[in-house]
């Protein structure tokens, strides 16, 4: 026969090989183990052609987005926009909110030369995909005219689909046309003409660009000549879907 003592030191024995094993105590059982959500990358190689004859272009801004859009005809420009349509500069536009992801070409893009430039997002959440694209340049022979793309819808792209387009040439409505080489930024005004001021002293709305008017054309002051006229379209463009 077992003892008592002896019924005792099995009865704490199995108690504590139960415990051990997580038998008796449901604050022991195995917490489900969350899997992080994907990482999904969209990639898009942008291919730019200027298609103008002296009208270098400032370094090429090119953003995703989900939202919003660079200019509206007719309304105001905004204030990064008009900095990029009156010196070229681009940093402000790419810098603003609606911005997912955003790249800037290598430098001026000279007539007749193309450029291709890379841009890509990734995400976690399905509902934050990059469903447009928008890219802008200044004609930096100019007092603040502007081209590019705005808002493209990009979300039906499959991989390895591309979509091209040509851009017409737009005013910001910042600046004057005085066509002054005080007053253009480009090689036309010496390199040394005035960027961005924030003083507005045109229509203060974006419209389409009527051209320039040139020193050849009767306008004695101008720094511009005939072979800095520019027909739309302006830039040819070609997205392409790589992931």
């Amino acid at each position: 026969m077992i003892s008592i003592n002896n019924k005792l030191a099995l009865t704490a024995l199995a108690t504590f090989m139960l415990s051990a094993c997580g038998g008796s105590s449901s604050s022991s059982k195995m917490m489900p183990v969350e899997e992080p959500d994907p990482m999904i990358t969209y990639s898009y190689q942008v291919t730019v052609t200027n298609l103008t004859y002296a009208q270098p272009m400032s370094p090429i801004a090119v953003l995703l987005h989900n939202e919003g859009q660079l200019w509206t005809i007719g309304e105001m420009a905004s204030v990064p926009l008009e900095n990029l349509a009156e010196s070229g500069d681009n940093a402000d536009v790419l810098a603003e909110s609606i911005v997912l992801s955003g790249q800037s070409g290598a430098g001026l893009l000279l007539p007749g030369m193309s450029e291709v430039v890379d841009i890509s997002y990734t995400f976690t959440d399905v509902n934050n995909a990059p469903m447009m694209i928008s890219l802008a340049t200044m004609l930096v022979n100019t007092n603040d005219a502007f081209t590019g793309v705005n808002a493209l819808a990009i979300n039906n792209l499959a991989i390895g689909e591309s979509i091209s387009l040509a851009t017409s040439s737009y005013d910001s409505g910042t600046e004057k046309n005085s066509e002054l080489m005080a007053t253009i930024p480009g090689p036309a005004g010496g390199g040394s003409g005035e960027g961005f001021n924030a003083e507005r002293d045109d229509i203060d709305k974006v419209a389409m660009h009527s051209g320039v008017v040139s020193v050849d054309d009767g306008l004695m002051m101008s720094a511009l000549t005939q072979a800095h006229r520019f027909d739309n379209p302006t830039l040819s463009i070609m997205v392409t879907r790589m992931e």
